[in-house]
Parts: structure tokens; sequence; C-alpha cells
């Protein structure tokens, strides 16, 4: 099949420089920041698929994979005010700020089954590194086997400065509290002139990868986000990506890359016109060729919705998250048709395996724990 596909690029009347990158991906040839541009520009969906595809099979077959997780997000006050955000208490009408004892009820009543709590919110500006070790301490008491991954960069950042710490020091101080992994949360779009516009107060792209690498050091494993769909071009997209990527060739310390959507429902972007679902899956497959150091790409299921999580396993995808069990507001917030984003597994795997594909249920290292 896959030398089939081959064959059929080389003998269309496809342009040259497209069949050029059709040999590079077929033979693991790394694309350069220009060819991404122009599958971004100029290539057609099927043929992207294709090759999204192929680079998908060689890293994880046909196997589709998702986890047994829930979210605590502890407060939406936040010190930041972003402009594509509608969660924090800038632009929502609702506030709430979580004590420890809450959460850890919250916790209580989730699925005893979890694998991963994933705890990320706004900067609020009371919180510190203590309050935070002392909540992953409590949840490790109460549930020590499951893995925590919680606060993305953008939360360390204020925590650890606040601290007076270096990044070193914050990460280790709070690994040695219970931390398991972070997410990828607060990328954006490491493009500054663009940062300005979006979330002028927020930590710079640097920064961010700073953090990140630091974590790869200490063997703290992360994801990595992209913001895509509003003011940036498809330049900026490859210019971000392609500082993953070097940041990757280092520390190997992701464990997915994940494009996020901005929807324009309450917030002060709402002016700007949300991208169509063929530009979602024209991403996906772009990013899923260009990131080749990347084990794994994440479709996020509350912000696309099923339908069309399910549609972007032929476009590279290969993992949906997991079952979320209605603890996130983040993308509901924003306009997601998802407004209680919640999965069972049975309904997790009939959407991958109506998909032609295999589902496998993860943990948090990507390591499978059942397989039909």
């Amino acid at each position: 099949m896959e030398r089939k596909s081959l064959d059929y690029i080389l003998d269309s009347n496809m342009q040259d420089d497209f069949k050029y990158i059709a040999e590079k991906v077929f033979s693991k040839i790394r694309i350069t920041p220009a060819e991404g541009l122009l599958l971004y520009e100029k290539a057609e969906p099927d043929f992207l698929g294709i090759l999204a595809n192929q680079v998908k099979q060689e890293k994880s077959g046909n196997d589709v994979f998702y986890i047994r997780n829930f979210h605590i997000e502890p407060t939406n006050i936040c010190v930041n005010k972003c402009n594509f955000c509608s969660y924090s208490h800038h632009f929502s009408p609702k506030q709430w700020n979580y004590t420890v004892e809450e959460m850890i009820e919250m916790i209580k009543a989730k699925d005893p089954t979890a694998r991963e709590v994933h705890i990320t919110g706004a900067v609020h500006p009371d919180k510190d590194l203590y309050y935070f070790s002392g909540l992953f301490s409590k949840i490790k008491q109460f549930r020590p086997a499951i893995h925590i991954k919680a606060l993305s960069a953008v939360e360390l950042e204020y925590l650890i400065k606040k601290a007076k710490m270096t990044w070193q020091q914050g990460l280790k101080f709070l690994q040695s509290s219970g931390l398991d992994s972070i997410p990828g949360g607060g990328a954006e779009i490491f493009n500054e002139s663009i940062r300005k516009k979006i979330c002028p107060a927020k930590t710079s792209g640097k920064v961010w990868l700073e953090i990140h690498e630091t974590a790869h050091q200490i063997g703290l494993t992360s994801n990595a986000t992209m913001l895509y769909g509003h003011l940036e071009n498809y330049r900026h997209r490859i210019e971000h990506m392609e500082l993953l990527r070097d940041l990757q060739d280092r520390t190997h310390g992701f464990n997915a890359f994940i494009p996020l959507k901005f929807m324009n429902s309450n917030n002060a972007l709402a002016g700007v016109r949300e991208v169509t679902v063929m530009e979602d899956m024209k991403n996906y497959a772009v990013s899923r060729i260009f990131l080749d150091n990347f084990p794994h790409l994440k479709g996020y299921w509350p912000m696309t919705g099923k339908p069309f999580a399910q549609l972007s396993l032929s476009f590279g995808v290969d993992d949906l998250d997991g079952t979320i069990s209605d603890s996130t507001q983040i993308y509901s917030a924003a306009g997601s048709v998802e407004k209680n984003p919640a999965m069972t597994v049975s309904e997790m795997v009939g959407l991958i395996t109506q998909a032609s594909r295999t589902p496998v249920e993860r943990d948090s290292f990507y390591q499978s724990v059942k397989k039909p």
C-alpha cells in the first residue's frame, strides 16, 4: 500500500516540487521549513493525507491511543489578559478559585480507574509553588499511582519566579512533590510580534522553550502546543514548529504535539473568523510531516468535536487524548460544540474502530495497557 501511494504520486501530473517532498517523506528524510511552507500554501488535502498517514504508520502503525483521564482547573482568575482567551475571569461570567481540599474531593469523585490527572488553568496572583507542592503531595497520598501532568510553562514561570528559584530548582521541587510531567499549554505562537497582539503580558516564547528544555533535562517529559487560526500566517506556524523540532532534537523530551484551534466566542478577538475544518486537517497533516521527531500527534476532541476528531485520524493523528469526564471548560467557554466534554471508553473505542484504526489504551508515557 505504501509503495502504491508513492508510485501514484510519482506517476501523477503533480509538480516536481511535491514529488520531491513525497520521495523525502517516504525515505524518512526531513523536510525543510521552505518545503513545509509549500505544503501549507499549495498542497491538496489528499496529497497531505497520504504523506501524513505515511509518517503516522511508520511511528505507530494502525494504532490510535487514548487514556482514562480527567482535568482539574484550580482557578480562572488570572494575572494575564490574553485576547484569545474565553476562559479567564476577564471574559468569563463565572469565577472560581478552588481550595486544595475542594480539589481533593473532586478527585475522589472521579473515575477510580483513571490513570492521569491534568491540572492547569489560570495564573492566580496569590498562589505559589508551595500551594501546588502541597496539592501534589496530597493527591499522591490519596492516589499514589495516578500520573500528575500539571502546570503549563506560563504558570511555572510565575510560580518559580515568585519563589526566587531557577527553572531547575523550581521544577525539581515540584517533581519531588509528585509532579510527573508537564502539559504543553501556553506556547500559543512563538513569533513575538503576533504574541504581543494576542497575549502581550504572557510568558515569552523563549522562556516557554527554556522551561520545557529544563524539564526534559531533569527527566520530566512534556507536550507541546500551537495555537493557530488567529492573526498568524503559515510562515509563523512553520517557525513555531521549527523551534520545537530543534528542541526535540536536543532533548527528545516531548511526547506529543497538539495543534489547538483558535475559537472566537467570548473573547477580544471575536472579529477574527475561525478557520475551516479542512484548514484544521491541513494543519494536522503538515504538523505530522514536519515534526518528524515527535512520536505522537494529538487530535484534541473537546476542541474539534468527536466527528472531526475521527476525521483527523486520516491526516496523521494517532492520539485522541482521553475520556476527560466533563472536567474542562477551556474550549466549551470558547464555543466548542462539546459543551460538556466526556467520553466513555466504549465510545472512544467505537470512534477509533469506525475509522478502521486499532484503539490502544495507554498510560501517560504511551505504554500500551490494553489493546484489543
